[in-house]
């Protein structure tokens, strides 16, 4: 982009429309482009809709990865994966999410959405959001689930609640790779460096959003492997009632891609799941994560 169309893209505000899909979450935003700058109230209603509806939509992005990346830094700091054959080449702060194979070897990670899970919870400062981006869709069997961790929260039981008050978790990087590399052949044993950058961590199983302010039902399915200072079996137990809960129907949003999709979900207060697409239905998206803070 030249000098003279930079500065005039800069003077014309973008005519943009925020329209909640009505469910337990997600909304579209109607009439942005983002090659063009965005002004700084303008990404503060993005934003807005962003902590609101949990996921937001921009349709038909037709952005390069250095702008896909320099839109998502627009929102903190980007993280990135321990998973470094799946890196963008040139490009580490995005992640390759493909079930295609070339010569042999898949050129992006597999199953990332293998079960239900918020991204790098395992991490001392887990994402506050991911920004996925469509490349190549399937014309079938390639949705992604959210679900909403707030909501499911204030739809706990009264003595649930009660239960989990001061209730802490571990969450491990490990737990879930080796649960999903007996089910995957693509996934590699893991070198003991990648293992010591992500040791477990402990996070409150109830959290409060940092912006919305509302209470968060903080463990998933994928990461969290037991609820500390309770008998194994016990926390088993708890947890798969606590994953039923979270993922019934009524709290999940089903995205259905299109072409140039690009999706921007709240790791803070969903949930996500895609289930592996068949290799000959090739589909693959480019991720990048913003960092997030301390859940507390």
């Amino acid at each position: 982009m030249s000098l003279d169309t930079l500065e005039r893209a800069r003077a014309a505000r973008q005519s943009f429309e925020i329209r909640p899909f009505g469910g337990p979450l997600g909304a579209e935003v109607v009439g942005l482009d983002l090659n063009l700058p965005l002004a700084d109230d303008e990404l503060a209603r993005i934003r807005g809709a962003f902590v609101r509806h949990g996921v937001v939509v921009f349709r038909d992005q037709r952005v390069t990865p250095e702008q896909h990346i320099a839109f998502s830094r627009r929102f903190g700091p980007l993280q990135v994966h321990v998973l470094n054959r799946f890196h963008l080449q040139g490009h580490p702060e995005i992640l390759i999410v493909s079930n295609v194979v070339e010569d042999g070897k898949p050129i992006g990670l597999v199953d990332a959405g293998a079960d239900w899970h918020s991204d790098l919870s395992y991490m001392p400062r887990p994402s506050l959001g991911a920004l996925l981006h469509s490349q190549e869709l399937p014309a079938e069997r390639g949705d992604t689930l959210y679900a909403n961790t707030a909501d499911a929260y204030d739809s706990l039981p009264a003595e649930v609640k009660t239960l989990l008050q001061g209730k802490r978790a571990v969450h491990s990087y490990v737990y879930r790779y080796e649960r999903l590399r007996k089910l995957s052949p693509w996934r590699p044993e893991l070198t003991q460096k990648q293992i010591d950058e992500v040791p477990p961590v402990e996070h409150p199983v109830i959290t409060t959003h940092p912006e919305s302010g509302r209470k968060i039902l903080f463990v998933s399915e994928g990461f969290t492997s037991h609820i500390v200072g309770i008998p194994r079996d016990e926390s088993d137990a708890l947890l798969k009632e606590l994953h039923e809960h979270i993922t019934r129907p009524e709290n999940v949003y089903t995205h259905k891609w299109q072409p140039h999709d690009m999706v921007f979900w709240d790791n803070r207060s969903t949930q996500h799941y895609a289930a592996i697409t068949p290799q000959h239905l090739r589909r693959t998206l480019y991720r990048t994560t913003v960092e997030g803070d301390v859940p507390r």
